[in-house]
């Protein structure tokens, strides 16, 4: 069965720790994909960022060792949250995102300047926009499972849902960081659409979210500088920004096997941001695209486990915060692996597990032990008494169902599929 079709629960007290989350043994393939990734970025980045870490830091493994310290924060956050049933979010949703909200307005007020924008703490250590992504996603998640009777209401729907991505995408824009603000915005999007919202109010989220792009990048010169590159480029590589330029030649150079790892040198010449925004191009450059079709499998991966998980989800909110986080997860790869190659207008997101950035890595791991969780409770029936309905959604995003209608109650199956 695809993702199109949620199984909740009407009624299901938020616990912190179920016996069915504990049986579990969770999804262990998800588990070998990950840690695949993890011990991959950490090669990579120490490949990567030693001359920049030298050169900034006065220490050629200091950015590897900031990593490895988050990569092990991040491993004992995910396996903490693995074990924790994922209905607890229902409690500790509004306070995580009032915590978020304060951050993100603390990081303003701290005024903290770090490459011409506002959006850290302790020297770049923490950035809380980052932690909004996963804070969005587990907050829209518990809030449409509540509304999940009211979907089809622009007033109880829609307009609240516009309001909450309007005020964290208002208060990341302001930073600025563009790439994080329109992250918001399309997840939000995603999960409306997963959570079985109607079609018209799809469309309509659509128009309006395209309106508002269209004005952000009119009145903000990083968004038309931006997007005048990418078009410049679209009609001649030649003409693309000097970033994209020296990424493309480090994809050349890497040909079909790559230099080997530890002998690029574009990262050395003049690509910026090679442990952070660019390492994807480090990564082409040294493994070559075999390397790169290696780590994109991976991500393939990652987003099937994930998508799996989603559909085998005890309720819907498991259903839509699974898919949410692999979307996001999925989403921030490709997104960062096409701006390295033209495809899309530059964006500063990071590629999963593998981009230095503590924040980024402790927010991901954080979400994968989620769905871990999510994983340990998959296939179980609704406990005696409880009634259990469910939905068919809009489009079954595994293509086996190509129906486009509005999602509707239908009689219960004798389990979960």
């Amino acid at each position: 069965m695809g993702i199109g079709t949620f199984v909740k629960h009407s009624s299901r007290p938020a616990v912190a720790m179920s016996k069915r989350a504990r049986d579990g043994n969770g999804d262990l393939i998800l588990v070998a994909v990950i840690i695949a990734l993890g011990i991959f970025g950490l090669l990579m980045l120490y490949s990567a960022g030693t001359d920049f870490s030298l050169q900034t830091y006065g220490s050629a493994t200091y950015i590897f060792n900031k990593q490895l310290l988050w990569m092990a924060i991040g491993t004992v956050t995910a396996f903490i949250l693995s074990r924790v049933d994922y209905h607890l979010w229902q409690k500790i949703a509004i306070p995580l995102m009032a915590t978020t909200v304060i951050l993100l307005v603390a990081v303003l007020i701290n005024n903290e300047v770090r490459n011409n924008a506002v959006r850290t703490f302790f020297g770049g250590s923490v950035q809380p926009s980052e932690l909004a992504k996963i804070a969005t996603i587990i907050y829209l998640s518990v809030w449409l499972y509540s509304k999940r009777e009211h979907m089809h209401d622009f007033q109880l729907g829609l307009i609240p849902l516009a309001f909450i991505l309007g005020s964290i995408g208002g208060l990341i824009f302001l930073q600025p960081d563009l790439s994080a603000a329109v992250t918001i915005f399309i997840l939000g999007w995603l999960l409306f659409f997963l959570a079985g919202g109607e079609m018209r109010q799809i469309i309509v989220f659509s128009v309006v979210a395209l309106a508002a792009g269209w004005l952000v990048v009119q009145f903000s010169s990083t968004g038309r500088a931006r997007i005048g590159s990418y078009i410049a480029g679209l009609k001649d590589p030649l003409q693309s920004s000097d970033h994209v330029l020296w990424s493309l030649e480090a994809i050349f150079k890497g040909k079909l096997f790559g230099v080997g790892i530890g002998q690029a040198t574009t990262k050395l010449i003049g690509l910026p941001f090679s442990a952070t925004d660019s390492i994807f191009a480090v990564i082409v450059e040294e493994l070559g695209l075999v390397g790169a079709a290696g780590l994109i499998s991976l991500y393939a991966v990652l987003a099937w486990r994930g998508m799996k998980i989603a559909s085998k989800a005890p309720d819907s909110l498991g259903s839509v915060m699974a898919a949410g986080l692999t979307l996001w997860i999925t989403f921030e790869a490709v997104l960062n692996m096409a701006v390295m190659v033209g495809l899309l207008p530059f964006a500063g997101n990071a590629l999963p597990f593998v981009s230095a950035g503590g924040s980024n890595l402790l927010s991901t791991l954080a979400a994968i032990g989620i769905l871990l969780n999510i994983s340990r409770q998959s296939g179980r029936a609704a406990p005696a008494g409880e009634e259990r309905k469910t939905y068919s959604a809009s489009i079954d995003l595994r293509g086996r169902d190509r129906r486009r209608s509005v999602p509707r109650t239908r009689r219960p199956a004798n389990h979960a599929k």
